[in-house]
């Protein structure tokens, strides 16, 4: 894209350059807006087209970029050409910058900057992202709201770029935690109580048994025989698991409703109990398992005894580990789905885990283990409610829909929603999206409410805003205008300025598509709406003649559809009326 530019701009360069434009295409970058001035729209960085720049000092490039320019020529599409520090620097032609955007936006829509050259060479492919992953029979933690949310953004960004994506929602519905929940519902559990709110009820009989357990051995001993009885497949036991299951499940379907999330398969660790049986057989049969002195599995990925290098894949019971458990997974998955790719998305916490998961599939003679990836993510600290340190995901989401209300009930216009609860989820979960996606995920962050909730400054809330102000412009005045637009109208500053960031959207969803960090496009809506903010005042609609209302409503209905498509990525719903 750039709206057909990059690649009118790689023509012209491979006339001189001798080169195929497909290899210039990735080397030409949109220009950053500039408060200052106005800058150009495109760059060349002669740097990128030197297969070895080592020997070349600085001045060499400024002679470079200088005899490169010399050899251009302005046409109907580049107005200008000039030199930066290693740079050739490209000016559109005004009126055609404004045409073509704003007609490109309008007429991709939802698929506005994916159809950019940038993207042409890109084969479709069949993904599978795992994500979120709670476990069974706790409520839905905190701590899985990070994986929900990232893998969630990158399972939406693979699908709009035309792969074939499968949502795998893998719970943690197995191993020695069942023993405890079995044990412990056995001592403490109450059938009412569990029918009437499952996970909480689950949830304090868990804290019961491990209390009990750590004082008295015959509890501990009962969960290992539990766990015992559902490998080995007691109807009675499993009875009771798949109850437990069933009932989370259900809770948890609610939970990602509320968070606008889906997944096309729930599949949990116990799905593996009989295959990471034959894990074990085929580890065995390539001499690769070792036992210990206390009965346990083990396999050295070093070959050398390296202790850092041990990877347990059974207990001395023969029950299996959560290791073992997932290499039989990524085994099934890849008879299933015969993917390209297999993301997990997972905390930094489980980065040795994956490594050796990995490792392991190599050893076993899968070569397909190169298609798997780990993307980890940091921790959140300091996420509180008023009445204390918070646990559970919905205690979250029920903080945030009553602290948005409560801002929200303070703005006259509040009145006019007709489901204000349901807007505040919203705008309260582009809050937390937002304060989430700003930064590295792999970065831990401290989390604040104050910053959640401002509606200036770079936040959800501003975002959900500025979309739900141009909607307005929209209701208000579009019919009469939309029909026709004189591009000529648009050549104030902020106008520009605009167009010109419109132009880098490919460029953004490319980098975040090439390092699954949505700050990229996070960065980018921000500006735009800090962009849209600026011009809603200096440029009228009310009141102006109409060629030039027509004109800035074609602007901002632009604006506000790049929004949307940036925040829909990101696993926003956009608010569509003035709060």
């Amino acid at each position: 894209m750039a709206c057909g530019f990059r690649r009118s701009i790689a023509c012209q360069l491979s006339r001189v350059l001798d080169l195929p434009p497909e290899n210039l295409i990735k080397s030409i970058s949109a220009v950053p807006i500039s408060k200052k001035e106005e800058v150009a729209d495109f760059q060349l960085s002669v740097d990128s087209l030197l297969e070895n720049n080592n020997g070349h000092s600085r001045p060499d490039m400024q002679v470079q970029a200088t005899r490169l320019a010399e050899k251009l020529k302005c046409d109907t599409v580049v107005s200008e050409i000039s030199t930066g520090q290693g740079t050739v620097n490209f000016k559109i032609n005004r009126e055609l910058l404004t045409k073509t955007v704003l007609q490109q936006v309008i007429e991709d829509g939802p698929k506005y900057g994916l159809k950019s050259e940038l993207f042409s060479d890109l084969p479709q492919k069949k993904i599978v992202v795992e994500f979120s992953s709670p476990n069974v029979a706790k409520k839905f933690h905190v701590g899985h709201l990070r994986s929900t949310i990232i893998g969630n953004f990158i399972a939406n960004l693979k699908e709009a770029l035309g792969h074939q994506v499968t949502r795998i929602n893998y719970l943690g519905d197995w191993g020695m935690q069942f023993g405890l929940l079995g044990t412990g519902f056995q001592l403490f559990g109450y059938e009412e109580k569990l029918q009437s709110n499952p996970l909480q009820h689950l949830f304090e009989v868990y804290v019961q048994v491990n209390k009990e357990a750590a004082d008295d051995k015959s509890v501990a001993k009962s969960a290992r025989e539990f766990f015992q009885r559902l490998e080995l497949g007691d109807m009675q036991a499993l009875a009771l698991w798949q109850k437990f299951r069933d009932l989370s499940i259900e809770e948890y379907v609610r939970i990602y409703k509320r968070l606008g999330v889906h997944f096309d398969e729930y599949s949990g660790e116990s799905f593996y109990r009989e295959k990471s049986q034959e894990v074990l057989k085929l580890l065995d049969s390539k001499g690769l398992l070792q036992k210990t002195i206390k009965g346990t599995a083990v396999v050295d990925l070093s070959g050398n005894g390296d202790p850092s290098s041990i990877c347990t894949v059974m207990r001395s019971d023969g029950t299996s580990l959560y290791a073992t458990r997932d290499l039989a997974a990524a085994i099934d998955r890849m008879d299933k789905y015969h993917f390209d790719r297999m993301i997990y998305v997972t905390d930094k916490g489980q980065k040795k885990h994956f490594q050796q998961v990995f490792q392991l599939l190599q050893i076993m003679g899968y070569d397909w283990a190169e298609r798997c990836q780990h993307v980890p993510f940091g921790v959140v600290q300091g996420m509180k409610t008023r009445r204390g340190d918070v646990t559970f995901l919905e205690d979250v989401l029920n903080e945030i829909q009553l602290r948005m209300l409560q801002n929200m009930a303070s703005i006259k216009t509040t009145k006019e929603l007709e489901n204000p609860q349901e807007t505040a989820e919203r705008v309260g979960l582009a809050a937390l999206i937002i304060q989430d996606f700003k930064g590295l995920l792999l970065s831990d962050y401290q989390f604040s409410w104050d910053r959640v909730f401002q509606s200036r400054g770079d936040t959800g809330v501003f975002l959900q805003y500025t979309h739900a102000r141009l909607h307005s412009l929209e209701e208000t005045f579009g019919c009469g205008y939309l029909n026709d637009c004189n591009t000529a109208c648009l050549q104030e500053p902020q106008s520009v300025s605009i167009l010109q960031h419109l132009l880098r959207f490919d460029e953004v969803l490319y980098r975040s598509s090439q390092d699954l960090q949505p700050r990229h496009i996070v960065s980018y809506l921000l500006t735009l709406s800090h962009l849209a903010a600026v011009a809603h005042k200096t440029l009228h609609v009310k009141d102006s003649p109409p060629e030039v209302a027509g004109a800035r409503l074609h602007l901002f209905r632009a604006v506000r559809s790049v929004l949307a498509n940036g925040m829909k990525l990101l696993g926003i719903t956009p608010v569509t009326l003035t709060m």
